[in-house]
């Protein structure tokens, strides 16, 4: 939502009037100068979208703020070419409108397409995220990076390196729109008071490292690569054993540590639905593109979602950091998921950043079954994964 700024305004007073904190309301508006604001000059407030109200018979400016239990200064300022003593029945006024509930989708198989809305709807009500496409897939299509917060410790969580895993991306968004609800509405999670951790920490979030693999699974083959990929899976239709890439690479067997072990003694020596590590280790953008973010950024903290088996892995080679084994005691005590050190597999973006930057990096095995696990788990997949995101955060 937006306002105009009269004579007198601050942000401070727009801070107390909507209940937005001020670092928030500051890094909504990072390009404004908070000490020299203009009268007609727009104002983001996060939090809040506006709606249409038409005036019925009996209302005040004060009875639909009590009534909507928003303050009366917001309609106000929402309203200031409407004289508040001669509303007409049928006159339609601005009424801000806090929100208190989740817009993100979680209840249908979730695409490219439903990522882009979402985000959408994400960036107009949290205007304090930073939205940035930081490469493309091989279609062409986006990889995003979304940023929270202001601290100097760097997290990155990703979902959605492989195809069928496509659940990880609505569980990682369903937390980025908590977390977003949380700052805003001065509310905790589980207890846990997230204004500290949003001047603690800067998190990048990238919700869909694959997205022409999770809508080749979920949609089918786009009709210029059909036989292609037709060829690539046998002949079938179902996709639903499809981890790769659209180009048939596993995009979590792409990165230089010990890639040709993986190389050696996979089944697959061409493009697979799984399991094909390449040619050559970031042959592919969507991995050239996590790596370079990874060699941008000084990352202190990883987490990689990935389905299925209850379990999570944080070493390799013994070059993983002390704090790795104690955050590791602590996601096995919140999640129930089991905790492996060490795991006959190389070439994954987790032993890469390990290996790369000593810091502390975690494959995350969400939920149990065969992929792609079904919408049914993602409730409990949540619950279990809820505090995971917390200790990252907050240890």
């Amino acid at each position: 939502m937006e306002v105009k700024v009269r004579k007198g305004d601050s942000l401070w007073y727009y801070s107390q009037l909507f209940a937005i904190p001020i670092n928030i309301l500051l890094e909504a508006n990072r390009d404004v100068n908070p000490t020299a604001l203009q009268i007609g000059q727009r104002i983001k407030i996060p939090g809040y979208v506006s709606e249409n109200y038409v005036v019925r018979a009996g209302d005040t400016f004060y009875s639909i703020a009590n009534r909507r239990n928003v303050p009366l200064d917001g309609i106000l300022i929402l309203n200031q070419d409407v004289s508040p003593n001669m509303l007409q029945i049928g006159q339609r006024i601005i009424v801000p409108i806090k929100v208190i509930s989740r817009v993100v989708t979680s209840d249908r198989a979730y695409d490219s397409a439903i990522l882009d809305r979402d985000l959408d709807r994400l960036e107009t009500i949290y205007p304090f995220i930073d939205r940035k496409v930081i490469g493309r897939s091989v279609e062409g299509k986006p990889i995003e990076e979304i940023i929270v917060g202001t601290g100097e410790r760097l997290i990155q969580i990703n979902a959605s390196f492989h195809a069928n895993e496509w659940i990880t991306t609505p569980v990682l968004m369903r937390f980025l729109n908590d977390y977003l609800l949380a700052l805003t509405n001065q509310s905790a999670i589980r207890g846990i008071d997230v204004k500290p951790l949003f001047t603690k920490n800067k998190v990048s979030f990238i919700p869909m490292v694959n997205p022409d693999g999770v809508d080749l699974v979920i949609k089918g083959p786009p009709q210029n690569k059909k036989e292609e990929i037709l060829a690539i899976n046998n002949g079938s239709n179902d996709f639903t054993g499809w981890k790769a890439n659209i180009r048939g690479v596993d995009l979590n067997n792409q990165y230089p540590a010990k890639w040709e072990i993986e190389r050696d003694r996979k089944p697959f020596k061409e493009p697979a639905p799984r399991d094909y590590p390449g040619p050559s280790p970031l042959s592919e953008p969507e991995a050239k593109v996590m790596a370079d973010l990874a060699n941008e950024k000084p990352f202190q903290r990883m987490l990689a979602l990935h389905t299925q088996g209850k379990e999570f892995y944080w070493g390799y080679e013994g070059l993983e950091p002390e704090e790795s084994q104690e955050l590791a005691k602590d996601f096995e005590r919140v999640s129930g998921y089991r905790s492996v050190q060490y795991v006959d597999s190389y070439a994954g973006y987790k032993d890469w950043f390990i290996q790369e930057f000593q810091q502390a990096g975690f494959t995350m095995e969400l939920g149990r079954g065969i992929n792609p696990l079904p919408l049914s788990q993602f409730e409990q997949i949540y619950e279990e994964m809820l505090g995971v995101f917390l200790v990252t955060l907050y240890k």
